[in-house]
């Protein structure tokens, strides 16, 4: 089964209000007012809308095709400004110097990550979020590829300038706090 066909189905089969990003979510006042913004790896678009919605200029990108159809209606019929496009990010990365904001959400694609920091813009925002491996259950993916080492997206981004990083591992109460990924806010 292709990458596409996967996505394709899961998005089929995908129910209920779509929402942004904790990293986004959390820290959406550092959002500058007007610019480009790339969403990337988009699934159904909850960053790209609240993205549109700060009023930034969106383009969504991601493999499903069932995906962009969605998101695209949604965004039309909401009048958001959203490009959403099916978008191989491997074999086409951002261009660069051309987004003052990028959010990656439990996306993990390692080589990518020079690229990334080379299309923002001078003072341009990373906001990054995905699964690590010291993990307290089984949420999100096992294969070891898609999990981030401890403390690894400050490393894959150490050009960049942290303005916001959460991490906590496996450290006290498992039933607390925000557990399972990191993210990170970086500033070029």
């Amino acid at each position: 089964m292709s990458l596409q066909a996967k996505w394709d189905g899961i998005y089929t089969q995908r129910e209920g209000e779509v929402t942004a990003a904790s990293v986004l979510l959390e820290n959406q006042h550092l959002l500058p007012s007007k610019g480009r913004a790339l969403d990337l790896a988009c699934g159904l678009g909850g960053n790209a809308k609240l993205l549109a919605k700060a009023g930034l200029d969106v383009d969504a990108w991601d493999v499903s095709q069932v995906a962009i159809k969605q998101l695209q209606q949604e965004a039309d019929l909401q009048k958001l400004n959203i490009n959403a496009q099916v978008h191989d990010v491997i074999e086409k990365p951002p261009a660069t110097n051309s987004y003052e904001v990028i959010v990656v959400s439990f996306f993990l694609e390692r080589d990518l990550c020079e690229k990334l920091m080379s299309a923002l813009k001078p003072g341009g925002l990373l906001f990054y979020q995905t699964y690590c491996q010291d993990k307290v259950d089984q949420t999100g993916p096992q294969n070891p590829d898609y999990l981030l080492a401890d403390n690894e997206l400050l490393r894959l981004f150490s050009s960049l300038k942290v303005r916001v990083y959460r991490e906590e591992a496996l450290l006290g109460d498992h039933k607390q706090g925000f557990r399972n990924i990191a993210f990170l806010v970086a500033e070029k």
